[in-house]
């Protein structure tokens, strides 16, 4: 049994038809089609890559009941589950509702929601995809929206028990802050809108809501406003709201095409420079990798180098160093990786042909 609570991301695009997915993945079997269609773009590229456990449904019970216990065996005991909202109603719901929910053994995990607001695009269309790729479906939402998705997440999520909560409160992550702020003009109206999801919270007998923001720079960066640009500092970060951050992926923030170990120092220079920003709790991140040439007919630079299982131990054991020597002002010892299954990013916990295990190993012999 872990004393860290180790929370992987879920990409939920691994599932049997839903409907409004044959635009990106015409065949029914979601982004698995990208993944066995994926190719060498050059001499040594560590593609195809295949999953051990085959191109399996993830909205099936029967195996999540098999990931869950995977996961939990290997000291991954939260998930946290990409949820989205486009063009007024939820998209990718299943690998969650009907997955993951419904797998017998799913008291062994906890879980979150990290709301995946960003824009859209054909990006995950492999004929067609490109950086500058037209939007489909905006992530900003109207108000109206707004209130239903926190009523939604409260009802069917937050309330249950194995929910993911900070001193009491359901965690809720941010992954585009920018299209949260678009969708109500101002700082000002953002808050009070999150005020209201947290009343909302409350109101549903919970102890209330803790934000949380994924990171994207190190340095200051600012928020586009109705009334111009206003600087994310540390009094932005708390009027809005915001109780802690972490990442989502290292390729956000780091220049990706070296040795993963260089990677990794820059990455951990960076934690104590995020949590200063804002005056709040940063829960360190780890990235397993990064290549999304799956994703792309032509050659897409910016591969890491060297991401081996042992090199990834070397990366949680700073991560769990991190925790250890933050315990006074961490609130619970919470360590964020990318991911589960971000195959098409190359991202991955899950076994396959070249590691096997290794990744899921790495994680047991540093947190068990």
């Amino acid at each position: 049994m872990s004393k860290y609570d180790i929370a992987a991301y879920v990409w939920p695009s691994y599932t049997g038809d839903e409907p409004r997915t044959r635009i990106f993945w015409e065949e029914g079997y979601g982004e698995w089609q990208t993944v066995k269609s994926a190719a060498a773009k050059y001499e040594g590229h560590q593609w195809p890559r295949k999953p051990l456990w085959g191109y399996v449904n993830e909205a099936d019970p029967y195996v999540m009941e098999m990931q869950i216990s995977a996961a939990a065996d290997h000291g991954v005991n939260t998930f946290i589950y990409d949820w989205y909202w486009f063009d007024g109603r939820p998209f990718l719901e299943q690998c969650l509702n009907n997955g993951f929910l419904k797998a017998k053994n799913n008291g062994r995990m906890k879980f979150y929601l990290m709301w995946a607001n960003h824009d859209a695009t054909s990006l995950w269309h492999k004929p067609t995809a490109s950086w500058d790729a037209p939007v489909i479906w905006r992530g900003r939402v109207s108000e109206a929206d707004f209130d239903i998705i926190c009523d939604r997440l409260i009802k069917d999520y937050f309330i249950r028990d194995n929910y993911y909560k900070i001193d009491g409160e359901s965690v809720f992550m941010i992954y585009d802050l920018q299209n949260l702020v678009y969708s109500f003009g101002d700082i000002e109206n953002t808050a009070r809108a999150i005020d209201r999801f947290r009343e909302k919270a409350v109101k549903a007998g919970l102890g209330g809501l803790h934000l949380q923001l994924a990171k994207y720079r190190t340095i200051h960066n600012t928020i586009k406003t109705t009334g111009g640009e206003v600087l994310l500092d540390r009094e932005t970060f708390a009027n809005l709201g915001f109780a802690s951050l972490t990442n989502y992926q290292f390729c956000h923030f780091l220049n990706m095409d070296r040795d993963y170990r260089e990677i990794v120092s820059d990455a951990v220079s960076a934690w104590d420079k995020f949590a200063g920003l804002y005056d709040a709790p940063y829960f360190p991140h780890i990235s397993l990798g990064w290549d999304t040439n799956p994703r792309f007919k032509m050659y897409i630079p910016g591969v890491v180098k060297n991401n081996t299982p042992e090199a990834v131990k070397e990366a949680l054991l700073l991560a769990k160093d991190y925790v250890d020597g933050h315990r006074g002002s961490l609130p619970v010892p919470l360590i964020t990786i990318n991911s589960w299954n971000e195959w098409t990013e190359t991202s991955y916990l899950q076994p396959d042909n070249i590691y096997g295990y290794g990744y899921l190993e790495a994680v047991k012999s540093v947190f068990c």
